[in-house]
């Protein structure tokens, strides 16, 4: 990528095709399970499964990647992720794959993509200069949403329909050629000087440490868990909401795939607008402005059941929400000291995502003693109820940067 070096350009291709998979994964396997069940509590088990892996080992995996050449657990991970979906193939070929089979696959293909993500986050620094990050995240963020969204999506919603095995099959493929692609990374990828080896356990509690003593990356982690445990209930079952003869959209799957494609295209352009909104309105105002819209416009579907709203509705959802992203993944990488990166991360990934596989549960539950509307309007809520809290713990920050770490000193006093 012109400007961001060699070992960028491998990364930010590698990270294109992984999320390639992972956008053909995430829509397909829920339009898969739908086709084997009706049931709310079922599908949202899909949710679940693939988010399950944070709850249970972001910590651990941050550790890791603080240790290791990060580098290589990206490769490692996307390797295993291949094999594994790479299996469901053969079961699905087989005419082997029943619901069971499927909900394992995306909970072991979930496992190895905590690995990878937790270690994409923190090498990207080590690959750009601290005055790059910004438009870094912002390339990697479109790379994402491309591939999440703008590709993966309608992809699944054709192969769903006409060769459903292939639903494992062309991930399969794409893990592995991402993988491989980041050998093309000059250099070594583990944290510089000599660091004495701890138990990971302890490691782990210093990382906790500085999270709950970082009052701006405390307050982000607890919206951010709010606003993932929400929309994770809320997208659990959505698509029972949009898909389907008696859904209250009425979509097919195809054209489920194409809402999802609406989403990408706004958050292609959110990824790109992210530094520009920063610049303008200041990096706080625009990051809560963007999760205070995107929870307001989760009641446009459920307010107004129409395709002809939902689709201007998820370009906006994308736009908003890519923006975000990107302005709490920047901040994040620049207030965290390097050798804390991986566990600082994952940390604040744990906090932020680890009850995502809860609500796509909860979600499930909810939808069938009280109605899909109740879980969509609940979410909601809750969504607003997390963007209050965080403005209210970082109001004297409305108009500057996300700032005021504490240092490593302060963080060793307070054992």
């Amino acid at each position: 990528m012109a400007g961001l070096g060699r070992s960028f350009a491998f990364l930010w291709s590698s990270t294109a095709l992984s999320n390639l998979a992972d956008g053909v994964l995430k829509v397909g396997a829920p339009l898969l399970a739908v086709s084997m069940t009706r049931s709310p509590a079922l599908v949202s088990l899909v949710g679940a499964a693939a988010t399950l892996p944070w709850l249970v080992l972001a910590l651990h995996a941050g550790a890791l990647a603080d240790r290791a050449d990060r580098r290589r657990i990206m490769v490692r991970a996307n390797l295993v992720r291949a094999a594994i979906l790479g299996t469901a193939t053969l079961l699905a070929a087989l005419g082997l794959l029943n619901l069971w089979l499927l909900l394992a696959a995306v909970l072991l293909a979930g496992v190895s993509e905590v690995f990878a993500d937790l270690s994409a986050q923190s090498i990207l620094p080590m690959a750009v200069r601290t005055n790059d990050l910004t438009r870094a995240n912002g390339r990697v963020s479109t790379a994402q949403m491309i591939g999440n969204d703008f590709v993966g999506a309608p992809v699944a919603g054709l192969l769903v329909v006409s060769l459903p095995a292939a639903l494992y099959g062309a991930p399969a493929l794409l893990y592995a050629l991402a993988g491989l692609l980041l050998l093309g990374m000059r250099g070594a990828y583990r944290v510089d000087g000599p660091r004495e080896r701890r138990p990971m356990r302890a490691e782990i509690a210093e990382a906790l440490r500085y999270l709950w003593s970082h009052r701006v990356l405390r307050s982000l982690a607890i919206t951010a868990g709010l606003l993932n445990f929400a929309n994770s209930a809320y997208f659990a079952v959505f698509v029972l909401w949009a898909v389907g003869d008696g859904s209250a959209i009425g979509l097919a799957p195809g054209e489920y795939g194409l809402m999802t494609t609406a989403f990408a295209v706004g958050a292609v352009l959110g990824s790109l607008l992210s530094g520009r909104a920063a610049a303008w309105f200041g990096e706080f105002r625009a990051l809560l402005g963007n999760w205070l819209l995107s929870s307001l416009l989760l009641l446009v579907p459920v307010l107004v059941p129409s395709p002809w709203t939902l689709y201007p509705t998820a370009v906006l959802w994308g736009l908003i929400g890519a923006a975000g992203n990107v302005l709490v993944i920047s901040a994040r990488q620049r207030l965290i000291p390097p050798e804390l990166l991986g566990r600082v991360n994952s940390a604040y990934r744990l906090v932020g995502m680890g009850g995502m596989p809860i609500g796509a549960a909860l979600g499930g539950v909810v939808a069938e003693f009280a109605g899909l509307a109740a879980v969509l309007v609940g979410a909601t809520g809750v969504c607003l109820v997390g963007v209050f809290l965080v403005w209210r713990a970082l109001s004297d920050q409305i108009s500057g940067p996300l700032t005021s770490a504490p240092t490593l000193s302060d963080i060793s006093r307070s054992r």
